[in-house]
């Protein structure tokens, strides 16, 4: 009996261990930089991916163009003025609060499109832009603090292709959705109502993600240093974390790149409602979406990683790259815009371009080579901001700064579609403007150091860009010790 009693302690013992070592297993992934990067990217997938799959379909499957126009306006017009204080409320409530409240805004508008399609309430559908406007401010700073800001430097270029791919993954799936029901539907020209339920259930599953965010302090990267002392900054501190932001010249440079980053959705929304019936909308929105999967992460892992050169070569590999197909592709649109207006349904006897007709073909392909430019122009202003700094709380201002000015931009070709502008004049107005911001980007990557180590002490970081001492951390100790060694010299590994 003594025998069997101690075999069944030794038993449990066992066990306990193996539970222990499987708990703690997941805890140490679960804490990664990456990890967080995949959650975040999850959350996008949820909810910005339903949006983008929605909006894609042209006119956000209203089929009024103007009422969306006019949405996405003030949407974009709230998104510009939000932006530029989002930074500084996520470093002030935190990642996790700032992407819950940023993911509600999309249930939001997503529910008013519903709403619009049921009822026809055109009031609530700007109401709700103006919203979302807000709330995605919060949601991208949150995002970009943690995108750019967590990973180890030579990481940050497939932290930004792994959550594109995800996020991007979930407009995918919602083109999927709707491009199954409408076909199931027929040929109609609007989404059906069933296709928003099916984006709502899902973008509450996203808000839920949210909550699984780690603040910084708690995030730990597989050297054992940690990303953040603190996991919040003070008033005060915003407003000396964004001064000193704004007396670097390298913010002003990349504004070009950040205004016409979304410029051209306007357009390309624009065309596809034009053009397509309502199936191949969500064919050409799958496309889009695939595209840009694709193309974040060849340029993340690939080019903007690519260990066997300098960080400043990859980012030069990564601008040729990026001016290179902006000329290719813009110019193939030319060739294809000159051919037709806004009457293209009167030009062709009424009808719209169905996926099922001869000359489609070359439009689809150019709908997936949109996309994947514009993932490669993304990831390269992501890596871009990312190379000037490594704090957090710096890179969600920086995040902030982008997105406001990405947003004034989208604001003012929305606006500019709402009028009636000849697509060919914003065709030309989208392309001009993304040339017209590669010799800034030239300048600020010349700037751009093999490392960006940012030495700070209580969460004040010195200016961007000064170069300090790696910060040693000791190896062979386990994960605790590591954490303790990297909080006693009060530095963070950048």
């Amino acid at each position: 009996m003594p025998s069997t009693h101690r075999y069944k302690e030794e038993e449990k013992n066992r066990c306990d261990e193996l539970s222990s070592s499987w708990y703690d297993r997941i805890l140490t992934v679960y804490r990664t930089p990456m990890a967080q990067v995949i959650i975040v990217g999850v959350t996008c997938f949820t909810t910005v991916g339903m949006y983008a799959a929605v909006t894609n379909l042209g006119a956000g499957g209203t089929e009024d163009i103007a009422l969306s126009d006019i949405s996405n306006a003030v949407l974009y017009a709230m998104f510009s003025l939000s932006g530029f204080v989002s930074g500084g409320i996520n470093n002030l409530l935190g990642p996790k609060l700032s992407l819950l409240l940023g993911t509600l805004g999309y249930a939001l508008y997503v529910g008013a499109l519903w709403c619009f399609q049921a009822q026809g309430t055109r009031w609530f559908l700007i109401f709700a832009g103006a919203i979302l406007g807000a709330a995605a401010a919060l949601l991208w700073s949150a995002q970009g603090s943690i995108i750019m800001g967590y990973p180890l430097e030579k990481d940050k270029g497939k932290a930004f292709g792994v959550f594109w791919a995800i996020y991007q993954l979930g407009s995918f799936i919602g083109s999927v959705i709707a491009l199954a029901i409408n076909i199931q539907d027929g040929r109609q020209s609007a989404v059906s109502i069933s296709t928003y339920i099916a984006f709502l259930v899902i973008i509450f599953l996203g808000v839920v993600s949210s909550l699984l965010v780690l603040p910084p302090d708690l995030v730990v990267r597989s050297d054992g240093s940690v990303v953040k002392l603190k996991t919040a900054t003070r008033v005060h501190e915003e407003f000396l974390g964004m001064f000193r932001l704004l007396k670097d010249w390298r913010v002003y440079a990349l504004l070009p790149m950040f205004f016409g980053s979304n410029y051209c959705y306007a357009y390309q929304g624009s065309v596809n409602a034009t053009v397509f019936d309502s199936p191949t909308r969500a064919l050409n929105a799958t496309l889009e979406s695939a595209g840009a999967i694709i193309g974040a992460l060849a340029m993340g892992f690939f080019v903007l990683d690519l260990k066997r050169l300098p960080r400043r070569q990859r980012g030069y590999l990564g601008l040729a790259i990026v001016t290179g197909m902006t000329i290719i592709v813009w110019s193939v649109a030319l060739a294809w815009q000159v051919t037709f207006t806004r009457n293209y349904r009167l030009d062709h006897g009424g009808s719209f371009l169905n996926y099922h007709d001869a000359n489609y073909g070359g439009k689809g392909v150019l709908y997936f080579f949109y996309f994947f430019l514009n993932a490669c122009y993304q990831a390269l202003a992501y890596w871009s901001m990312s190379a000037t700094s490594n704090d957090p709380f710096t890179l969600a201002r920086f995040a902030g700064i982008y997105k406001a000015i990405q947003s004034a931009g989208s604001a003012g070709s929305y606006g500019m579609d709402a009028v009636l502008t000849p697509l060919l004049n914003e065709h030309l107005a989208s392309w001009t403007i993304m040339l017209f911001s590669f010799p800034l980007v030239f300048l600020v990557l010349r700037t751009i150091k093999d490392t960006s180590h940012v030495a700070e002490f209580e969460g004040v970081g010195k200016d961007l860009g000064e170069d300090v001492k790696e910060p040693e951390v000791e190896k062979g100790l386990g994960q605790t010790e590591r954490v303790q060694s990297v909080v006693t010299s009060l530095s963070v590994d950048l």
